[in-house]
């Protein structure tokens, strides 16, 4: 009984249940510029926004209900991301109102209007389905087509796509996960080609070599020819486990259970001193028996260790050597702006530790007052983090790498999320480059003096004092 009530006491320190469940459940979700967070409901076309109150906590915040996707479009495994101006873009889906199509539909959501316009796929792919994606720093939108090797950009200010050279790419994008660089390349590891690893590097439009993984980070497919289309066969290569760059500029991969084995090998990624150098891989813990992270969720702590769920339900830490088995706690992982990561939309996970001073953004350049309901630029170091912070197995990217700024009124103590958007970068780790954001003060935020911080993937910069008028 005594250890009973000992494991109940660290779980309680870990694990916080959200007063207000989500109200048909909560698949994927979102971090908005504005500090809400919005997730696919249970019946995959509807979407709910969950508010914190006004002391900044999410565990008491709300839920409303948002805007439905464009008729006919019900995707589930799909390629998607926060843009730079604040809209939410989904592409694609493994599947479409329950069915194995591999859809080249799409979507566009507009937080400010809360709703939906249907994105025209690029003309010359007839499917999509689960790919990878990733904004670059530009803000453009890049998405691979997981049945070739061909990849494609977004321009979020025309919405019209472009092909783009897919020159050196070692297998076709299926079940790849990508992660941003901070030197702006991308990083996968293939599932076909296991061990292999390569590099997208944008500025050249190719991909060139990354060694490889050392240890089999994909697991071999159970399926054979999934038919779609009009009896076309896709052949599935298999899974393999989320990726997250750390603070120190290594990557943490993680993998599903290799034929033989019976649990997931992981490897960590050191990368060169150019974006040509393939740089090195080591060999990280293996899960314990049993377990593994193929298609699952990982999420960067504000400690600077990665967060993964194992399929077994059960959440682990990596501080850059141990692989640590916590809770259970199954579900999407996404860090708030308080630090906290949300699971499944339905929990809170704390972690114990903190961050170091020099990963936070700093403030240099503000306004001293600013208006309600007007809009003004902020300026500084590190606004976007050191990371996307956010990693699936392949589909469902919800990178958080962008800045969210946030006001609390001295005398109230009342916090207020002011939409940010039109950042002028999305790279990560840009050190002592100097970025900005615009950012939106809310029309009911408290008038007075009041302090204002930007937070980038649960990261807040020295607060700064401000009058609202």
């Amino acid at each position: 009984m005594l250890l009973l009530a000992f494991c109940s006491a660290s779980l309680a320190q870990t694990l916080q249940r959200l007063v207000n469940q989500p109200p048909d459940g909560a698949g994927i979700g979102f971090l908005l510029t504005d500090g809400t967070v919005m997730f696919q409901g249970n019946q995959e076309s509807d979407w709910y926004k969950l508010t914190p109150d006004n002391t900044g906590s999410y565990v008491k915040g709300t839920w409303t209900r948002l805007a439905d996707l464009p008729a006919g479009y019900i995707p589930d495994a799909f390629a998607s991301a926060v843009l730079a101006d604040g809209r939410v873009v989904i592409v694609g889906g493994e599947y479409n109102n329950g069915a194995f199509v591999l859809t080249n539909m799409g979507a566009i959501y507009d937080p400010k209007a809360n709703t939906w316009t249907s994105l025209a796929p690029p003309s010359f792919w007839p499917f999509i389905g689960d790919s990878p994606s990733a904004v670059l720093p530009n803000g453009k939108f890049l998405v691979g087509n997981k049945l070739v090797k061909q990849t494609a950009i977004l321009d979020p200010k025309t919405l019209t796509w472009t092909k783009v050279s897919s020159a050196g790419k070692s297998d076709f994008n299926a079940e790849e996960g990508w992660t941003l660089m901070p030197d702006g390349t991308i990083l996968t590891y293939d599932v076909k080609n296991a061990p292999n690893a390569e590099k997208y590097i944008p500025s050249m439009r190719k991909w060139v070599n990354a060694g490889n993984t050392i240890v089999d980070l994909h697991s071999p497919s159970p399926f054979g020819c999934l038919m779609y289309g009009h009896g076309q066969c896709y052949f599935p290569p298999g899974e393999v486990g989320p990726a997250i760059l750390r603070p120190d500029g290594t990557v943490f991969a993680t993998g599903s259970t290799p034929m033989g084995g019976t649990s997931g090998h992981t490897a960590i990624y050191t990368p060169g001193p150019n974006p040509t150098d393939p740089g090195s891989w080591a060999v990280g813990p293996d899960f314990p028996t049993g377990d593994e992270a193929g298609d699952s969720f990982a999420a960067l702590l504000p400690n600077g260790n990665a967060l993964v769920l194992g399929v077994s339900g059960h959440l682990y830490e990596f501080d850059g050597t141990n692989l640590t088995r916590g809770p259970v706690a199954p579900g999407s992982l996404m860090v708030l702006p308080t630090g906290e990561v949300i699971v499944g939309g339905s929990e809170l996970y704390t972690s114990t530790g903190t961050y170091s001073p020099a990963w936070a953004p700093t403030i240099t350049k503000f306004p001293a007052t600013v208006t309600r309901g007007s809009t003004f630029k902020i300026s500084g170091t590190q606004f976007n983090g050191l990371s996307q912070a956010a990693s699936f197995g392949d589909e469902f990217e919800t990178a958080t790498n962008y800045p969210l700024v946030r006001i609390t009124n001295q005398s109230t103590g009342h916090v207020f999320y002011a939409k940010t958007h039109d950042h002028s970068t999305m790279a990560v780790a840009t050190g002592s480059a100097i970025v900005s954001t615009n950012f939106d003060v809310p029309a009911g935020a408290e008038t007075g003096a009041s302090s204002l911080e930007v937070v980038a993937n649960g990261i807040p910069s020295a607060a700064v004092s401000i009058t609202v008028n």
